[in-house]
């Protein structure tokens, strides 16, 4: 029957860990309903990919050339997640800009029945509008950070996003070049046929999803938590990149230690504090007693003499905190660690991968929002829904390796890790929330849950076009 053939299509994501991660476990998804998924990537990606996603008979990948040697980049770097050296940022920006014609003439060699595409690829509107299919846009946020992106940019106050169901107002202002940009992407973004969400309609909130709609005119489909799709330990451990320590060292450290008495710390890829600020993290970690998994930049790796390594780690912290403390110099198996029970809390930047992770996992936020959207993130933690307490930062910065003005100071840093970690009253109930939360987001993604609800109307929907277009 016409209508059981199975939908083709692409997923294109962006070179970034942020964006590949969760657009291409959400394409698993469709080929785990029988229909035949393409990821568009580049070579280096496609390995990574493969090692962290779960294979599937009708999910196939499709690399395209990266154009290292134009841009000037070595061989095997192909996302700006992975770079170390701040030179080479730039470069996979360019890069990414150079991708744009051999995928599309992969496209319009043989055109799928729908596009999923980031919103960082513009370009994709107009390649699906002539080849006369549905475009899904991905941009990586909630939805309720949309809508507060939307609200910020009709007020006069970059500050406050007053027309929200919840008003709230930031602890930082967006640099203006980000509100420009970001504005410019999601104008391309709404002339999309749908947006797809790594989250779930219950976080995000009923009143935020008709709030979107009713102010944009736009459908929404809430699909995630994408990190829960069914997947082996090693492919948990490897998501997104090789992690630095086995899965089975870190898993023997926590099971050495009582329930939720460990913080996480860890700022995601695109964060490299200066070597002031990862010293007061030191110190006020160690200062609040607990505790502690540390995920620390690549770039303050291995490599470095024992005579820099003190310029951010307190003299002795390593060998005090060596029964307490794990340090782990490099990309961690996140979604191992936050599923433990003996984490405790998280202090977080408030990247949406790490967020849904999080809420996935049942583990209150200690937010510290950087750069991005996530100064938006945290206030949908911290006051809407009551998950986390914020640790105060108040400087949104750029994406990168640059200096920072602000210090979050170690004092600021213990009081946010003893609010969660202490066990009084407010800890109790953000705990409780946090876990009713994690409870919502494993009963959204089985059988019968509103995202995988949504996923069914969604293919359901993309068929009704496919066949309509046949007719026509």
């Amino acid at each position: 029957m016409e209508e059981t053939r199975p939908l083709k299509l692409y997923f294109i994501h962006f070179l970034a860990a942020g964006h590949m991660i969760p657009l291409c476990d959400i394409a698993t998804l469709f080929a785990s309903h029988g229909h035949h998924v393409t990821i568009i990537t580049t070579p280096s990606n496609a390995l990574t990919l493969r090692k962290s996603i779960p294979s599937h008979p009708f999910l196939r990948f499709h690399t395209v050339p990266f154009p290292s040697q134009e841009v000037g980049l070595p061989d095997g770097i192909e996302n700006i997640s992975f770079i170390t050296d701040p030179d080479h940022l730039g470069k996979v920006f360019n890069a990414t800009t150079m991708l744009q014609t051999p995928i599309q003439n992969f496209v319009e060699e043989n055109p799928p029945d729908c596009i999923v595409a980031d919103f960082l690829f513009p370009w994709v509107d107009d390649l699906a509008n002539n080849l006369k299919i549905p475009r899904l846009a991905f941009n990586g946020f909630s939805l309720f950070t949309i809508c507060a992106l939307h609200s910020s940019s009709n007020s006069s106050n970059s500050l406050l996003c007053p027309t929200l169901p919840h008003p709230i107002t930031l602890n930082a202002s967006p640099p203006k070049e980000l509100t420009e940009f970001l504005d410019k992407m999601m104008e391309t973004e709404l002339r999309s046929y749908g947006l797809i969400v790594n989250n779930f309609a219950e976080l995000d909130g009923e009143e935020y999803i008709q709030y979107y709609e009713k102010t944009t005119g736009h459908k929404a489909w809430h699909l995630g938590p994408a990190s829960l799709i069914p997947r082996t330990p090693e492919e948990k451990a490897e998501r997104g990149m090789k992690s630095v320590v086995s899965m089975h060292e870190c898993l023997s450290w926590l099971d050495s230690k009582a329930k939720n008495s460990v913080v996480y710390i860890c700022f995601g890829s695109l964060c490299h504090f200066p070597d002031k600020q990862l010293y007061e993290i030191a110190c006020g970690i160690e200062a609040s007693g607990h505790g502690f998994i540390w995920v620390v930049p690549e770039k303050k790796g291995k490599e470095e003499s024992e005579e820099e390594k003190e310029k951010w780690m307190p003299e002795g912290f390593e060998e005090r905190n060596a029964e307490k403390g794990m340090v782990i110099r490099g990309w961690a198996p996140q979604l191992v660690i936050l599923n433990h029970r003996a984490v405790g809390a998280f202090l977080s930047h408030c990247g949406w991968n790490s967020t849904v992770e999080a809420v996935s996992g049942g583990v209150p936020m200690i937010t510290w929002p950087v750069h991005g959207e996530q100064f938006y993130n945290e206030k949908l933690i911290s006051e809407v829904r009551g998950i986390g307490v914020e640790v105060g930062a108040a400087e949104w910065s750029s994406i990168g390796f640059g200096e920072r003005e602000m210090l979050v100071c170690r004092e600021s840093i213990e009081r946010g890790v003893r609010r969660i970690m202490d066990g009084g009253d407010e800890a109790q109930e953000v705990r409780r929330r946090a876990q009713e939360f994690g409870e919502k987001a494993r009963e959204a993604v089985g059988e019968g849950g509103s995202s995988h609800k949504n996923l069914t109307a969604l293919i359901h929907d993309l068929m009704r076009l496919r066949d309509a277009k046949l007719l026509s």
